[in-house]
């Protein structure tokens, strides 16, 4: 194996690996599972864990984590840049969310609260405006459709028709 690896035990069947957000490798075994069992299912699973793992550390050589700076100047350009475009597509679709918020979300662009009140991550000013738009529209689509089902995307659609190439850009 070419790659250190966080071994986790637990009362569970089987053994899992998972990839962490920081390019890390969490393997997850039974109790009585050996380690040199363990080892052989790595072995065994090397190729998917390099891909993924290289797969992980370039998302992250592209979108580092922002400094002090960055993050003020991610949150002067969405205070400037997602109000006006979120009126724009509210108005456009029918919907009107009670707030705009702003935070610093790793793992989330955007949510929609139950009482219609949307929040974005500052994270999507570090992505092309095109994508900026389709996490605006995804989340005003919620006012309507609190789901992700097919009328959830069919509404989505109506706005933006190449709402899955925008959505591309955002695993790039």
């Amino acid at each position: 194996m070419r790659f250190p690896y966080k071994l986790i035990r637990s009362h569970r069947r089987t053994i899992s690996i998972q990839i962490t957000r920081d390019a890390a490798v969490v393997v997850r075994a039974p109790l009585r599972v050996s380690v040199r069992d363990v080892e052989y299912f790595l072995n065994e699973k090397e190729h998917w864990i390099q891909v993924h793992l290289e797969r992980q550390q370039a998302r992250l050589a592209a979108h580092p984590e922002p400094d002090e700076v960055t993050w003020q100047c991610w949150k002067t350009e969405a205070k400037e840049y997602i109000p006006p475009r979120a009126s724009y597509y509210a108005q456009r679709m029918g919907v009107s969310p009670t707030a705009i918020r702003f935070s610093r979300a790793k793992t989330r662009f955007g949510s929609c609260s139950a009482k219609d009140s949307i929040t974005f991550s500052l994270r999507l000013m570090d992505y092309p405006k095109e994508a900026v738009d389709y996490v605006i529209v995804h989340e005003l689509a919620h006012i309507r459709h609190k789901n992700h089902g097919r009328e959830f995307y069919r509404f989505v659609a109506s706005v933006l028709p190449d709402y899955r190439q925008r959505e591309a850009l955002l695993k790039q």
